[in-house]
């Protein structure tokens, strides 16, 4: 392995141009070389709305001048609470293109939550979708240091009376801006955009991208052996836009200008579908959860796809059926994906080798079903509880650490110090990494639970059930669902003499989290297995209750 130290001294420098990678430029590329490209939305109000890649670079300048004109200083921040749209794209670079940072907020979390971010943060403008209009109303008074709110609309659908002072509409704000804007140079370096972790434990914690790491990103997701994104390709990408950058697509888009079709708040089988086939998409990503309900419109019906031919799925593991279906049923390729908001977010994507093709196709789909192999410029490595690294054989597990460009050194506001190991970052998982790079993830070393592509804690949900007065423990594990991948479940157990029920339990959740973290099923026990140190053995807790159905299925 390489080291800085190694490297002669004498060494000479080779004669390039220097321009630094920086987020501007791919809006300039996308409008100079694909500006009649297509990018389609459904949008918030239900209607399709198409404009093109010299629009949004023309609107992205648009939004630059009108922060210049609130005097918003270099690295200050603008947040999102919004769906996949042209408006939020425009924002993805007109914010990080004029110098600012761009803070993509995940609206399913709780209204507490979300205003703790915001301050965290220390947001200075806060862009919505209407659809968030209340959940904005609820939080805005705690949100000390935004003094901007800006609804995503135009100026004729803003509520008179909204109770949030100043809001204005995103149309009128940039409506009266000159569309010429020279993008500033600076440091590739520099802060672009941001997003909070879930808070697997505590309060979550920020990584904070640099325009030097999203670039790099973008052209590996952009890679054959990735995502294969080109000029050809008209992208679904179902996967949110506050979810790690959309895993990056709005700047794979913008560099290779690859047509781009936003689904808006439509998550529905058949309102994808329809999009799917209205645009002509070639290429969609997001999490199994949205794929099954596509899946469950499309077969009854007897439907088949024009032009779809592969798919990325990634944010939980995909079931071997899911493959299956989409391949056989539909000639769709499916790429299982892992990553991580930390890694921005791609590490690994699983596309075979030219070996592999020669494998029957009960093999090929072993490795299919594996998280994948690490795309050029990350580097991943598997150790034991000693530090050890352990060997790439396919069957040793242990602590999967990875390194890369686009992968944290330290949170913001360095939250919790350093979380490198020897300049490695520790991802929580548990893992296999064969002989060829194919990673599997086995099992997780941090506590948490994955439903429908986002993270619960479940330390936070026996917290809660901790504070109520007829408990003396609570463990919350996860339980196998066949839409949401796995849904939370507490065992409990109750304090002598006391009495609650699982009603009364479930109920007491209401208000302290946000509804889709709030556990399926209260389970009374009259003990929770501990360990030799205390602690709660929830491998033991899972044994237990290896029967176990949650209800309704």
């Amino acid at each position: 392995m390489l080291s800085f130290s190694s490297i002669p001294e004498n060494n000479m420098l080779g004669q390039m141009q220097q321009q630094p990678l920086l987020i501007s430029s791919l809006i300039d590329f996308a409008e100079r070389h694909h500006g009649d490209g297509e990018v389609v939305s459904r949008r918030v109000e239900g209607d399709i709305h198409r404009y093109t890649w010299a629009d949004v670079a023309r609107r992205a300048r648009q939004v630059a001048n009108a922060l210049d004109g609130m005097k918003l200083g270099m690295s200050d921040r603008v947040a999102t609470l919004a769906w996949n749209g042209y408006r939020h794209l425009e924002l993805y670079f007109g914010v990080s293109g004029s110098g600012r940072v761009l803070h993509t907020i995940n609206p399913r979390l709780h209204p507490e939550q979300i205003a703790w971010i915001a301050n965290h943060a220390e947001d200075q403008v806060l862009c919505f979708d209407m659809t968030f209009l209340p959940l904005i109303q609820a939080v805005h008074a705690k949100c000390s240091t935004v003094r901007q709110w800006i609804a995503l609309c135009d100026a004729d659908r803003l509520p008179a009376d909204t109770g949030i002072p100043g809001l204005i509409s995103y149309e009128a704000w940039i409506g009266g801006q000159k569309d010429s804007y020279t993008w500033p140079v600076f440091d590739e370096n520099s802060a672009s955009s941001m997003c909070y972790t879930s808070g697997t434990t505590g309060n979550p914690k920020a990584a904070l991208y640099s325009h030097r790491s999203t670039i790099l990103h973008a052209y590996a997701a952009a890679m054959p052996d990735v995502m294969c994104v080109s000029a050809r390709d008209a992208i679904l990408p179902v996967v949110p836009m506050f979810h790690v950058n959309a895993w990056g697509i709005p700047y794979s888009a913008a560099m290779t200008g690859a047509k781009l079709v936003f689904p808006g708040p439509a998550l529905d089988g058949k309102s994808v579908y329809e999009l799917i086939e209205a645009e002509g998409v070639t290429f969609a990503a997001g999490v199994p959860t949205v794929w099954q309900m596509l899946l469950g419109h499309m077969k009854p019906a007897g439907l088949k796809f024009g032009k779809l031919n592969r798919t990325v799925i990634g944010g939980s593991a995909c079931p071997p059926a899911m493959i299956t279906a989409f391949r056989e049923d539909y000639g769709v390729d499916v790429l299982h994906a892992w990553g991580m908001t930390e890694l921005s977010p791609l590490g690994t994507l699983c596309t075979l080798k030219n070996k592999h093709n020669k494998l029957s196709a009960d093999e090929q789909m072993k490795l299919r079903l594996k998280q994948g192999r690490c795309i050029y410029g990350i580097d991943m490595k598997i150790v034991d509880s000693e530090g050890k690294e352990l060997p790439h054989d396919g069957k040793s597990a242990g602590d999967l650490l990875v390194k890369g460009p686009w992968v944290i050194a330290s949170y913001f506001k360095q939250e919790g110090g350093s979380p490198l190991v020897d300049g490695w970052f520790p991802t929580g998982d548990v893992a296999t990494i064969d002989a060829d790079g194919f990673m599997q993830i086995t099992d997780r070393s941090k506590d948490v639970i994955k439903s429908g592509g986002e993270w619960i804690s479940s330390i936070d949900i026996e917290n809660i059930a901790m504070a109520h007065p007829a408990v003396a423990m609570a463990a919350c594990i996860g339980i196998r669902h066949p839409k949401w991948d796995e849904r939370p479940i507490v065992c409990v157990v109750k304090k002598p003499g006391a009495e609650v029920t699982r009603d009364q339990l479930i109920q007491f959740y209401e208000g302290k989290t946000a509804k889709w973290q709030i556990p399926d099923d209260v389970v009374f026990v009259d003990a929770i297995p501990l360990g030799a140190t205390g602690k709660m053995l929830k491998t033991k807790l899972r044994e237990q209750l290896v029967d176990y159905k949650l209800p309704g299925l």
